[in-house]
């Protein structure tokens, strides 16, 4: 029952259901209290109440659900008991010895973590407990919890020393404590977990030193120390985390220099600096850090030039080096990084001509404000470069520029590679015939740091659903747009490939019901395709969930667009596209239940010259036509024959890999021998009943549904109907259909 905008309070009777083993009430607008009746339900499993407005304390009653493995109470408005400082519930939980994963952030508790938080379950592995303003200190008897995978207190008022006790969290993998009023310093116990990923401690008022014992965690990708009181140099160790993606030490007082091992960060993705005291030059052997997107060294006392070598990082998107007391010149080397948005090297002492050429055509005077000497374009509000200033600067650096033009050089030859691959998705290829159906809109490139904090992290509460090439995941971007991210995950070629075809058609095509793609991301190790967000899911959702349900006229419509889709794919673009793997899961629909047709992993864009082609590439079985299945051959029939299985399955709401399906009997031939007498047999009967007003007109459309449905599926392929004359059928079918329902509502 989530995501149905349900308002009042839980009836109580709910839970005298004996048998209740789950029950998904989030995303909803309910409120009150949780009625004391919930102990009812002792068979329940799995209990879902996050995102509604319930309110008052956390019931004891949830104690005597002693079978329950998932409790989410997350996103309400719940408080503390009155009389008590404690988050006295937890008491209660402990009676709960199979719980695994317990969520209740994101409500005003304002109270304190009871001792009793040891004695939860030892199954525990996910506790989630942000955002609730939490008081007190972090018990020691965390410790207990010896499975615990996530633990996630961010957000709220805890105070006192980061508990030693950590260090028996051996299977623990992410740590948040971040933004709170921690203190003392950061014990050493973390390097014993030796299976940490992600340590998140910034924003408290830790003191003292990084432990130098930390890289003994080759398992960490996340640091996050900022925002506290460290006064100590940089250890030497840290470095030799090679594998890290992103490193937060700013806002301390870190003081020291940047040794040349810096270098060792080869998977790096962003790295934080700033705010500190670091000193010296900046090293040349940074440059080696090819993963690198956000790089901040900003408000330290840095000295010396900016290394030529930071042109070779070919991915950077973001640089700030202001506020130090950087000199000489800026660099020509830096107008390669073809991905840089933003400079900043305001408040240091850099003389010369500014560069004006790639990235530096969409930069302005702020970036360069306050330096001594500078010149160059008028927008700059610098002067212009005499020849007398281009001689003198040129003169410094004729030397050592002939040194770095064979390196410059070597560096284009050697990326070439990189930089197609990161603009592969940004090609523009053939422009669609049917420019008039939307405005084409250039998708942007969003940076790996943005989707890491549109998801948070990806963290699982965000998880839309996964597939056979990656998962997706639920976002909202920095401009608040709520988007879905499809990140690509195990890179092998296969799944590249299956990146690099769904960015060729969604970049390329514009319809009202195909999925509109609003930016990607791109790197060696990491690519996803940020999408339009649907709030309705799928079709597979509505078609198959029990408390929920499309009617004769939504399924209609549903099915009208997308063979509309499918009809601009085959015969509204420049070349025909393929989609080749159609079925309910790939239909999403939106706020409005518009249907928009997705997933073009395995999409086939046809040669002008050839109407069909081969693949080893095989699309889910019980969908794919006949030749595609037994010789990979893709043409348009093969999405009429998927459309047509489509079709029978949402009229029916029978799947064609249904058990009741083998040996001779299939969807289509069980679909075929019923017509037309036995028609209301193979109809889904939350559809139509005999009872129902315009019975034998709404049976004779459905009919009409499954007479075309057949027609597309015809073992040979040109005599499939195409979906031109699919698309005229259904909106004159979907027209009868409204017809009565308006009736209705006039009687």
């Amino acid at each position: 029952m989530e995501f149905n905008s349900l308002t009042g309070s839980i009836p109580a009777g709910i839970f005298n259901i004996s048998t209740l083993g789950r029950l998904g009430l989030q995303n909803n607008k309910l409120s009150g209290l949780i009625p004391a009746s919930i102990s009812n339900a002792s068979k329940l499993t799995f209990l879902y109440l996050d995102t509604n407005r319930f309110s008052g304390p956390i019931p004891s009653s949830l104690g005597n659900l002693r079978l329950l493995r998932w409790l989410d109470l997350s996103a309400n408005h719940f408080t503390t008991e009155p009389s008590s400082r404690e988050l006295s519930f937890i008491n209660y939980l402990t009676n709960c010895k199979y719980l695994e994963i317990l969520s209740f952030n994101d409500n005003p508790l304002h109270g304190i973590l009871p001792i009793s938080v040891g004695n939860l379950s030892t199954s525990m592995e996910r506790f989630y407990a942000y955002d609730c303003g939490i008081k007190g200190s972090i018990p020691d008897a965390f410790g207990n919890l010896s499975n615990l995978v996530v633990l996630s207190l961010f957000v709220n008022h805890l105070s006192g020393p980061v508990p030693a006790t950590v260090k028996q969290l051996q299977k623990l993998q992410v740590l948040n404590f971040y933004d709170n009023r921690l203190s003392g310093s950061i014990p050493d116990s973390f390097c014993e977990l030796k299976s940490l990923y992600g340590l998140y401690l910034g924003k408290n008022q830790l003191r003292g030193s990084i432990p130098s014992c930390i890289s003994n965690v080759s398992s960490l990708r996340k640091i996050s120390f900022d925002g506290n009181f460290l006064n100590s140099s940089i250890p030497a160790s840290l470095w030799n985390l090679s594998d890290l993606f992103y490193l937060g030490l700013s806002s301390n007082s870190l003081n020291g220099s940047l040794p040349q091992e810096i270098e060792n960060l080869k998977m790096i993705t962003i790295l934080d600096l700033s705010g500190n005291h670091l000193s010296g030059n900046i090293p040349s052997s940074i440059g080696a850090l090819q993963s690198l997107a956000n790089l901040s060294l900003a408000q330290n006392k840095l000295e010396g030039p900016i290394p030529d070598s930071l042109g070779h990082m070919l991915r950077l998107e973001l640089l700030d080096l202001s506020n130090n007391n950087l000199s000489g010149s800026i660099p020509k080397s830096l107008e390669t990084l073809l991905q840089l948005d933003y400079i900043n090297l305001s408040f240091n002492h850099f003389r010369g001509e500014i560069p004006s050429s790639g990235p530096f055509k969409n930069f302005t005077y702020e970036s360069f404000m306050f330096n001594d000497d500078l010149c160059g374009d008028e927008r700059f509000h610098v002067p212009p470069c005499n020849s007398r200033q281009i001689h003198r600067s040129s003169r410094k650096k004729l030397f050592h520029m002939l040194g770095i033009i064979s390196g410059i050089a070597a560096t284009i030859i050697a990326g070439t590679t990189v930089v197609i691959l990161l603009l592969r998705c940004r090609r523009k290829d053939a422009v669609s015939r049917n420019v008039d159906l939307l405005p084409v809109v250039v998708p942007r490139r969003i940076s790996y740091y943005e989707l890491v904090q549109a998801t948070i992290a990806y963290d699982e509460s965000n998880l839309i659903g996964k597939g056979s090439f990656g998962s997706v995941y639920k976002g909202i971007l920095a401009d608040g747009t709520v988007v879905a991210v499809k990140v690509f995950t195990f890179l092998t070629e296969v799944t590249s490939r299956s990146f690099d075809a769904e960015c060729q058609v969604l970049r390329n095509l514009r319809h009202r019901n195909l999925t509109k793609v609003i930016g990607s991301c791109s790197n060696l190790e990491f690519k996803a395709l940020v999408l339009a967000y649907m709030p309705n899911g799928s079709l597979e959702k509505w078609l198959y969930s029990h408390n929920l349900c499309l009617d004769l006229l939504q399924r209609t419509s549903i099915m009208t667009d997308v063979a509309s889709a499918l009809e601009y794919l085959h015969f509204g673009y420049t070349t025909p596209v393929v989609h080749c793997d159609l079925k309910p899961s790939n239909i999403l629909l939106d706020e409005n239940m518009v249907a928009h047709v997705s997933d073009f992993g395995i999409a086939k864009i046809l040669d002008e010259e050839n109407s069909a082609m081969h693949t080893q590439t095989l699309a889910t079985l019980g969908y794919m036509a006949p030749e595609y299945g037994v010789e990979g051959q893709v043409s348009i029939r093969i999405d009429a024959y998927s459309f047509g299985i489509l079709l029978m399955e949402t009229f029916s709401r029978m799947k064609p890999s249904d058990e009741m399906f083998k040996d001779d009997l299939s969807l289509k031939s069980w679909i075929e021998e019923s017509l037309p007498n036995a028609t209301i047999q193979i109809i889904d009967a939350n559809l139509l009943r005999q009872q129902d007003e315009h019975f034998n007109e709404k049976l004779q459309c459905v009919s009409m549904i499954f007479k075309l449905a057949l027609s597309c599926c015809t073992e040979c392929p040109q005599d499939r109907t195409n979906m031109k004359d699919v698309v005229a059928v259904l909106k004159k079918i979907r027209r009868h259909l409204a017809t009565f329902s308006d009736n209705s509502r006039s009687n």
